[in-house]
């Protein structure tokens, strides 16, 4: 009798010292999570956010996430952090990746002109004897601009004209929509900053001359595959996209004019009246590089942790530790934000963080991280309204306390 009491004493220490060891794990029960849940609910509300998705990741871990509300309102589907979404901007980071990963092989040179690559000319106009670089391309400093036509060149579905195509018509000087002082600016390349979404689809276009492959092909044999992110892609036609979140505008007096305009992507709505929100189509467009990977919270968290790490994650190697830190230093005189596209958000006076965040019809993203204590924040919202970065830095704050 007192041998099975004993024992069963033992097993009690032991299913106890699991749970305890669970509970604590990834630092989940240090840190009060449910504090930020009013925060974004008073977000959601204000700004008309039908969907929110947040993540705190170190460099080996997804520590923490939560979702809250709508991916799709219409057919009253919940948000999760498995299901994928268009993420913006933050698009370029993967671009700057792979553009680095053929620098370490010596096969693109940073300081290179990028016609070295290209099989049309690519230059400023207003100064025919001043190369565009790839590095400038990287630093939004090569004096490209997006264009009259980029943002009309949105459509619901996979684009149909193809990046080379694309990039051709805008930046050579006989392309059908290049138009003089709309591609280019009238300052020379490498005089100030400028952000230029053309530059990074001119970017995907070298990585396709280089490798000799599709841009998204090589993302996924070169990124996304090593990376586990298996329901990660640049078109509809690469994953699966029956769980892809939907975009959502709410129309106001005072951007319903703008809504107007974009009205192909809203295809479901017809009046578009104050007051009400309306859904979009999930859309495409030919200069993918600059913002169309479409991901998961979760996948792109793999990511996130890849850099914090030092371009590895579970074994894989994306990049070289002296690459990521090379992506994650200033790289301009003028200015110490600057990354290898990478950019620093400020916290608060001591403190910045590295990363990106993105916007585009219907969705707003952000991913910044620190690289010291490799601790990062991810947010998806399918509204593109502002707030977001406020919410992450809260997050990240308490984690610090």
């Amino acid at each position: 009798m007192k041998k099975k009491l004993l024992k069963a004493l033992i097993y009690c220490f032991i299913i106890f010292v699991q749970l305890s060891c669970q509970n604590t794990s990834g630092n989940q029960m240090q840190y009060d999570y449910d504090a930020i849940d009013g925060t974004i609910d008073s977000l959601m509300i204000a700004r008309n956010i039908p969907g929110f998705s947040i993540a705190l990741v170190s460099d080996t871990e997804l520590i923490w996430s939560k979702s809250y509300g709508k991916s799709d309102v219409k057919r009253n589907i919940d948000i999760n952090t498995d299901q994928i979404m268009n993420i913006g901007s933050i698009s370029k980071t993967i671009t700057a990746v792979a553009i680095m990963q053929l620098w370490e092989k010596k096969l693109v040179d940073l300081n290179s002109d990028v016609n070295n690559y290209l099989d049309f000319e690519v230059r400023n106009q207003h100064y025919p004897d001043d190369s565009i670089t790839v590095f400038q391309l990287l630093t939004h400093t090569s004096s490209i601009k997006d264009g009259e036509s980029y943002s009309q060149n949105y459509d619901c579905g996979d684009p149909l004209v193809s990046l080379e195509d694309w990039i051709y018509s805008n930046l050579s000087k006989e392309g059908e929509l290049y138009t003089e002082g709309s591609n280019y600016g009238k300052w020379a390349p490498n005089e100030k900053s400028y952000y230029s979404n053309l530059a990074f689809g001119l970017l995907g276009l070298i990585i396709e001359k280089v490798s000799n492959q599709p841009f998204n092909l090589y993302c996924r044999k070169q990124i996304f595959k090593p990376l586990g992110m298996n329901n990660t892609g640049w078109h509809l036609n690469e994953v699966d996209s029956t769980d892809h979140i939907r975009p959502y505008g709410f129309i106001t007096d005072r951007n319903r004019n703008g809504y107007l305009k974009r009205k192909n992507l809203f295809p479901y709505e017809d009046s578009f009246a104050t007051g009400t929100l309306v859904e979009g189509c999930l859309y495409g467009f030919p200069n993918y590089p600059d913002g169309l990977a479409r991901t998961s919270v979760k996948e792109l968290s793999l990511f996130m942790s890849a850099i914090m790490n030092g371009g590895e994650l579970n074994g894989s190697r994306i990049l070289q530790k002296e690459t990521v830190r090379k992506m994650l230093s200033p790289q301009l005189s003028k200015g110490g934000s600057q990354g290898l596209c990478f950019y620093t958000e400020t916290v608060n006076d001591s403190l910045k963080l590295w990363g990106h965040n993105g916007i585009d019809p219907g969705v707003r993203t952000t991913m910044y991280f620190n690289p010291d204590n490799k601790i990062g924040i991810i947010t998806f919202q399918n509204n593109a309204t502002d707030g977001a970065i406020s919410i992450l830095k809260k997050l990240y704050l308490m984690h610090q306390k």
